[in-house]
């Protein structure tokens, strides 16, 4: 008999062999039916395999990210026997889950595949899947698994072959379709009701532009058809919210070919938005103790060597220049800068905390093919900050931290949102982490008793965690329930000791800090970019780029508009003023078009009461107020929802 341990931490006995399906079939024949896969001491298992040994088991289903990645995963095979049957001798690359469905790279020959065949693939698709084919995992020799690919004439799976090792090499096959894979994979084919495929992209073998390129058909599964109707009027209204879409209509943004890709410039309008991010951030920094300080945006190869980012980063960083005799590169983070600060501080325990921020902009060399728009680009200003501190403070930090989250999420009317805490594998100590058990466990434990307390919604992922901490990725989702990753928090117990970071305790002797890496506004153009989707342009009123546009209705009351313009200049309020000479249906047309909050309507009355008709966006009149009245209550409103009241 083995031990099966549940998340409840309840324990159940059951004989050797037993698969976490059959496990599900004895506590109900309904959760079996909803079970994808299962995470077997953390890692994620088919639910079909045997448990052999003492084990923690967590089910997995379709409401779980790990469930959803099998599915997809099993898909991208689905997709691939599909393939087949229509283009006999199509080789195949890899098919992963992503994100959002899946992928399979293929190499077809002769004929091509375009949109035009999606509905044919997906019914055939369809087809096999209602015949509920298990999907069934084979260990294989190496030989063996060369001779296959071989004779079927696959270069590219005899190419993965190549790195794998022998007594290591797994087959799975389903129908009449046989993949190298490593799994896990879904039961049988049936979970899989809904398929469509999106589009098609070229990809180059393995990511080198030297290699052929194949192509790339991505593809995602539901297991109800009502689930992908769905997902597709959501994508629908993702492209309505388009951060590109809309940022080029309010000017908020735009890239250029003399710049360079995946280098935005930002408008008038955007620095507004940056400038009053940061202004939250900076007075929400200054109450919680932060220091701001500011670093150059190019540093010396050596510095990085000790951080460890070179070599294992470089492919991300723009190629060095050469000065002097010696390499400088672009600052690709800003951790090595502020550890570098914190060493010229020499501080003592009583000193600690210490709080370093920065809005620090970086540079990254994201591939081309994997710039979009604001997401993914090769500039980027950071709100990032380090606080070094003793183990004793750490819990007390790394709450305040999850707590500034957690403001910034009503601020922004954030409602759903998820902590994906990573964690080490004890089994890797030493080649994958850095070998201290004894603070892992410590600040993980930490770690997790913050979120338990805070209630703070996470998600754990064993062996996930950065190389010298355990990590939280912030997963945030839209008003149209779009997925984001907001940020990443780290705790570093590692790299202060590389850079000999050290403070002097209460016996005087020298103790290397605990660091904790945090950036809850993500980077400006990831952030910005989210909030264009989530408001739809339809910003709150504290970060629309202009506030309130004042419209004369004709232009013997321009003088009164551009005085009611400086009372709202001189109040800090952002205004607009459209002289055009258009009927004042027009300019309320444009102002709507425009997103402008606020509206106010000057004609002879409003003059001669020294008033204004204020009518607000998306909602129309409200009344005449006099001028003083209005700009309070944007004020108020303003203060509202910053929760400065």
């Amino acid at each position: 008999m083995i031990k099966i341990t549940f998340p409840d931490q309840k324990v159940r006995e059951y004989p050797e062999g037993t698969t976490a399906m059959e496990i599900a079939k004895s506590i109900s024949e309904g959760l079996a039916r909803n079970v994808l896969a299962a995470k077997i001491n953390g890692e994620v298992w088919d639910a079909t395999r045997p448990i052999n040994a003492d084990a923690q088991l967590q089910l997995l289903t379709w409401d779980d990210t790990a469930g959803k990645s099998t599915m997809w995963h099993s898909s991208a095979h689905l997709m691939a026997e599909a393939l087949e049957a229509f283009y006999p001798g199509i080789k195949f690359g890899i098919g992963p889950p992503i994100d959002h469905g899946f992928y399979y790279d293929v190499a077809l020959g002769d004929p091509t595949i375009s949109s035009e065949d999606f509905p044919k693939i997906e019914a055939k698709m369809l087809e096999l899947a209602k015949q509920a084919n298990k999907y069934v995992r084979k260990e294989v020799g190496k030989q063996e698994a060369i001779a296959y690919f071989t004779e079927k004439g696959d270069q590219y799976k005899l190419d993965l072959l190549q790195e794998l090792e022998d007594g290591k090499i797994t087959f799975y096959e389903q129908g009449n379709f046989t993949d190298l894979c490593r799994g896990p994979h879904i039961p049988d084919t049936g979970s899989i009701k809904a398929v469509k495929l999106m589009n098609i992209a070229g990809a180059y073998w393995r990511g080198d532009e030297k290699n052929k390129q194949l192509t790339r058909i991505y593809g995602i599964t539901f297991p109800k058809k009502s689930q992908l109707d769905e997902y597709l009027a959501m994508l629908e209204e993702a492209k309505k919210r388009d951060h590109r879409k809309i940022g080029k209509e309010m000017n908020i943004f735009t890239f250029d070919e003399d710049v360079g890709p995946g280098l935005p410039l930002w408008l008038p309008n955007g620095a507004v938005m940056i400038e009053e991010l940061e202004r939250l951030a900076k007075r929400s920094e200054h109450s919680a103790g932060y220091q701001r300080v500011r670093t150059p945006h190019i540093a010396k190869e050596s510095m990085y060597l000790t951080s460890g980012h070179l070599p294992y980063y470089q492919d991300s960083m723009f190629p060095p220049m050469d000065m002097d005799g010696e390499k400088y590169y672009l600052k690709a983070m800003n951790c090595p800068h502020h550890h570098k600060i914190f060493k010229e501080l020499n501080p003592s325990y009583r000193d600690l905390p210490i709080r370093l921020a920065e809005y620090g902009t970086c540079y990254r060399y994201e591939q081309s093919g994997e710039l979009f728009g604001l997401m993914r680009v090769r500039s980027l200003q950071m709100n990032d900050a380090h606080i070094y501190c003793t183990r004793e403070q750490f819990a007390d930090e790394f709450k305040a931290v999850n707590e500034m989250y957690l403001k910034y999420f009503r601020i922004f009317g954030i409602e759903k949102y998820v902590m994906r805490f990573s964690t080490h594998e004890p089994k890797k100590l030493g080649v994958k982490y850095v070998d201290n058990p004894e603070l892992w466990l410590q600040t993980e434990d930490m770690v997790r008793q913050v979120l338990i307390d805070s209630k703070i919604p996470y998600v754990e992922v064993p062996d996930e965690g950065a190389f010298y901490g355990p990590k939280i990725d912030v997963q945030v989702w839209s008003a149209i329930g779009r997925e984001f990753t907001l940020a990443t928090n780290q705790v570093d117990f590692a790299v202060p000791a590389r850079f000999g970071l050290t403070y002097r305790n209460s016996n005087n002797e020298f103790e290397t800090p605990i660091c904790i890496h945090r950036a809850p506004l993500g980077t400006h153009e990831r952030f910005i970019g989210f909030l264009i989707e989530h408001f739809a342009g339809n910003f709150p009123i504290w970060l629309a780029p202009k506030q309130v546009a004042v419209l004369p209705i004709s232009d013997k009351y321009l003088d009164y508009a551009k005085k009611v313009l400086q009372f709202l200049r001189n109040a800090d309020i952002r205004g607009l003023l459209d002289d055009r000479d258009e009927k004042i249906g027009k300019k309320i047309r444009d102002s709507e078009l425009k997103k402008v909050p606020y509206m106010l309507i000057v004609g002879e009355k409003e003059a001669a009461e020294n008033k204004v008709s204020v009518r607000k966006h998306g909602e129309g009149d409200t009344g005449s107020v006099n001028i003083a009245d209005f700009i309070q209550s944007v004020q108020d409103e303003i203060n509202k929802c910053l929760e400065l009241n």
